[in-house]
Formats: structure tokens, C-alpha cells, sequence
């Protein structure tokens, strides 16, 4: 009996110390995460919540650019061709009587079909001539798609009576979060070696036995599951919309924004640079109505031109002060 209690006890003692060395990144992440979560229960302030979503909306939008551009150095201008995917296929589905979170993962998995599909003669492409490329292919589907539903798509009645915001917010942050951690994995895997090669110099990444197209349709596939995944979100939380405004062009160019106000090839650097983008752009748009798309593009041009690393690079340098100064 006495050595069951001592062996309890040393267990209790081995779990309050692992609880005590527990870095304060993660204890700062899990108190984040708890709040978010409990958020809906202390209040139902739907403009708090609608901004909170678009806050997650943003950071798995970006983060699903940062995986294609930032660690593959695959600069796409046509993101929302993939988003687009995501909310239309969403939309039919879901309304076709399809459980929604099953036509949320097929919106995901036809984006990423999708991309693997076009990846193969885009990819032949480098440099601005890809860019331009994706471009090109997000305004022909745009084109497309305005021409083939050109009607307003709106939730049945059914489903607007029983709309429920907070299972919106709890969506688009489960799926931001899947996104993120699907990103800390990758950044750990032996893949994100292959995609660094690539970004940094792709000729010399095929001398050393990288497979160019393969890296490449990888990182596509998965930047696109998860845009398509953001677009079936947008599509979810949506009472009414053109089927061709998420094919539009700030779906593109929004995502490459925040990362690179966040940081370009980072983790964090999108969550931050979505907080950075909502907030601020939220509050100009309340003090100065119009014109805050160009205070904003200005903001943003001294963000990026003062911090070529974005707001990580502020966090950086603030770590080797503190460890200089210690």
C-alpha cells in the first residue's frame, strides 16, 4: 500500500513538474485558444464575433497562400480560383441536402483536385510568368462562373430561420486551427526541405535530387485543400451572395497582403498579419468611410518597406535584445 502511494504521489509530483517547465509559448497559445473557445459564452455580441470570424477566415485564406508562395516561392495571383471552388462547390452541395461538414471537406478536396489538374502545365511556367498565369486562370473562372449563375444564391428560408452565428464562429475557427497545425507539422517534416530548396534556388534544388514538380503539385495540393476550405466557410456563413464574388480578385491579393505584413514563409507570421489587416482596415473603414483603402495601402507599403520581414521581424529582433540583455 505504502509503495502504490508513493508511486501516485511521484506521479503527481512528474505531472506538476512537466505543467512548471511547460514553455510559455504554448501556455500563452492554450490561454489564446480557451478564450476563443469560451468567447461565445460570455457574450453574444454578433459585430464581435462576425470579426473574430473574419479574423480566422483570413488566417486560414493566408496560411493556405503562405504553404504555395512562401515556402515553395510559388507566387500565385490567383488564389480566389481556389477559394471560388470551395464556396461554389460548398454552396451546391450543402444545398443539395449533403451534411455540411461533408460538403465542406469535399469543397476542399475538388480545389485541391482542381489544382493538381492545372498544376501540371502552370507549373512549366517560373517567376512572373506564373504569377501571371494564375492570374489569368482566377479571372477566366471569374468570368465563368458570373456568365453560368448569374443569379444571387441565398440560403433557402428553412435555413435562415435556423442560422446560427456561433456555429459559424466555432467552424472557421476549427478549421483555422487544423490549418495551423497542419503548417507546424509540414514545417517539420522532410517535405518543407525540399519546398525551402525550391524557393531558394530552384536549378540547384534539381541538381540535388529535389523533384521540382512533385514538391510543387504537393504544396499546391495542400495550399488548395485548404483555400477551398476557407471558400466553403465564407460560403457557410454567407445568408446571400453572387456565386462569382468569391472568384474576385481580393480574394487573391487579401491573403498576399496579411503574409507578407505578417511575414512571408513563417508560421505566425499570417495570424498576424490577419489581426494586423481586420483591425486596423475595420477601423479606418468606421473613421474615414472611403478612403481608407488608401490610408490603408499606404500603412501597408511603409509596413512592408520598414519591415522587409513583416511584423515577425519585430518579434525577432525583440528576442535578441532580451537575450542580449540578460
Amino acid at each position: 500500500m505504502r509503495m502504490t502511494m508513493d508511486i501516485e504521489q511521484a506521479k503527481i509530483i512528474n505531472q506538476k513538474s512537466k505543467i512548471k517547465n511547460l514553455p510559455w509559448r504554448w501556455i500563452l497559445v492554450i490561454a489564446i485558444l480557451a478564450f476563443a473557445a469560451l468567447l461565445p459564452l460570455l457574450t453574444n455580441n454578433s459585430s464581435t464575433l462576425n470579426l473574430l470570424f473574419l479574423i480566422y477566415l483570413f488566417v486560414t485564406l493566408s496560411q493556405s497562400w503562405n504553404i504555395l508562395a512562401g515556402f515553395a516561392g510559388q507566387i500565385s495571383l490567383g488564389h480566389a480560383a481556389f477559394f471560388g471552388i470551395g464556396a461554389l462547390v460548398m454552396r451546391m452541395l450543402w444545398f443539395n441536402g449533403m451534411f455540411f461538414l461533408l460538403a465542406l471537406v469535399a469543397a476542399g478536396l475538388v480545389a485541391a483536385l482542381f489544382a493538381l489538374l492545372i498544376g501540371i502545365p502552370t507549373f512549366r511556367l517560373r517567376g512572373v510568368y506564373f504569377s501571371i498565369g494564375t492570374l489569368a486562370l482566377a479571372e477566366a473562372l471569374r468570368i465563368t462562373v458570373g456568365n453560368v449563375f448569374s443569379n444571387i444564391t441565398t440560403m433557402p428560408a428553412e435555413m435562415i430561420a435556423a442560422y446560427d452565428l456561433t456555429e459559424r464562429y466555432y467552424l472557421a475557427l476549427g478549421v483555422a486551427l487544423v490549418t495551423m497545425l497542419t503548417t507546424f507539422f509540414l514545417l517539420r517534416s522532410r517535405v518543407s526541405l525540399g519546398l525551402f530548396a525550391i524557393r531558394e534556388d530552384e536549378d540547384a534544388a534539381q541538381a540535388t535530387g529535389v523533384r521540382l514538380l512533385r514538391h510543387k503539385l504537393f504544396a499546391s495540393g495542400v495550399s488548395s485543400f485548404f483555400a477551398g476550405l476557407a471558400g466553403a466557410v465564407f460560403a457557410y456563413h454567407q445568408v446571400s451572395y453572387y456565386p462569382a464574388a468569391p472568384f474576385a480578385g481580393n480574394w487573391s491579393f487579401d491573403p498576399l497582403l496579411i503574409t507578407f505584413v505578417g511575414g512571408v514563409g513563417t508560421l505566425i507570421g499570417p495570424v498576424l498579419g490577419a489581426l494586423f489587416f481586420v483591425l486596423v482596415r475595420e477601423q479606418l473603414a468606421l473613421a474615414l468611410g472611403n478612403l481608407n483603402i488608401i490610408i490603408f495601402g499606404i500603412l501597408f507599403i511603409v509596413v512592408v518597406l520598414a519591415l522587409p520581414g513583416g511584423l515577425m521581424d519585430v518579434w525577432e529582433k525583440f528576442k535578441t535584445r532580451l537575450a542580449k540583455s540578460k
